[in-house]
């Protein structure tokens, strides 16, 4: 198989798969998605991983139950590690994973148990030999533009299939700066897949039910990550207090900001993002491309 291009990842990018590769290590879990809390905690109630392993496993129920009948090819475009994709094969789907990450393809292949194909590429150089009924989006739009997104999928699904998207989307188009602001605007979303030949069939905010997982983030980080990091930059300012300096001033140009507005993340969220389940159908013989 040839190798894919090399791809520019960007800061905000390299910054979410930071969080993600902390969240894997956190949760020991077959999945890299923020989980849906079916019974919303109150402020009483303790976030704790274990939890947290059960809203993951209730979201791909969801996701399950948001396939149309009849779905029987699925691609699952930025599969991660294969959580989803093994549960889908364990109920009769034909599911292919894509991703340009070999050590996803890696740890997809280990958790699908090989029963499935995974495509080493880019969505936006991917080469179909085959339609599909329906293509999977789940946390993986904001890698790529809309437009791809739309464009690509009208050539390879089959007439009448299916784009299900499941994403932390921007409701505030101004918020172009920060940790989240590469993911998608809604309307511009929308507009894209209109525009080539999908008619949205049905959509759910699901905002409040991953409001939780964040939640659970920033308090884990801020128990252990930083009261660690506090301990590490003390030891080394005892021992060599001139790296401790220079520690200092690249922890103030470069990681002050990110550490903050990590911290933030959950009123970010709350006050220019929203996390929507989309389904959406191709209807137009035009949005082929």
């Amino acid at each position: 198989m040839p190798q894919p291009k090399s791809i520019e990842i960007s800061k905000v990018t390299r910054y979410q798969n930071a969080a993600l590769n902390y969240y894997l290590g956190l949760t020991d879990s077959p999945y890299l998605h923020y989980g849906y809390w079916e019974t919303l905690p109150v402020p009483a109630d303790e976030l704790t991983i274990a939890r947290l392993r059960l809203a993951q496993q209730a979201y791909t129920v969801k996701l399950l139950d948001a396939i149309p009948r009849g779905t029987h090819t699925i691609l699952d475009v930025g599969c991660g590690i294969g959580g989803n994709a093994a549960y889908l094969l364990d109920r009769g789907f034909a599911v292919e994973g894509l991703a340009p990450d070999p050590f996803q393809q890696q740890r997809f292949l280990k958790c699908t148990g090989d029963r499935a194909v995974f495509h080493l590429t880019r969505f936006e150089d991917f080469k179909a030999t085959h339609f599909y009924d329906l293509i999977l989006f789940s946390e993986s739009s904001q890698y790529m533009s809309a437009v791809d997104i739309a464009n690509g999928a009208a050539k390879i699904l089959n007439q009448g299939g299916y784009v299900l998207l499941a994403d932390m989307l921007r409701s505030d188009a101004n918020y172009t700066e920060g940790m989240f602001s590469n993911c998608h605007v809604v309307t511009e979303l929308h507009a894209a897949l209109k525009q080539a030949g999908f008619t949205l069939v049905k959509t759910e905010d699901i905002s409040a039910h991953i409001l939780p997982t964040i939640d659970l983030y920033v308090d884990t980080f801020r128990r252990y990550g930083l009261n660690t990091m506090i301990y590490v930059a003390d030891l080394i300012a005892i021992t060599v207090p001139p790296v401790h300096k220079f520690l200092r001033w690249i922890f103030r140009r470069w990681f002050k900001k990110l550490v903050i507005e990590g911290l933030e993340a959950g009123q970010l969220f709350e006050q220019h993002l929203c996390y929507e389940m989309q389904l959406w159908q191709l209807t137009e013989k035009d949005g082929r491309g």
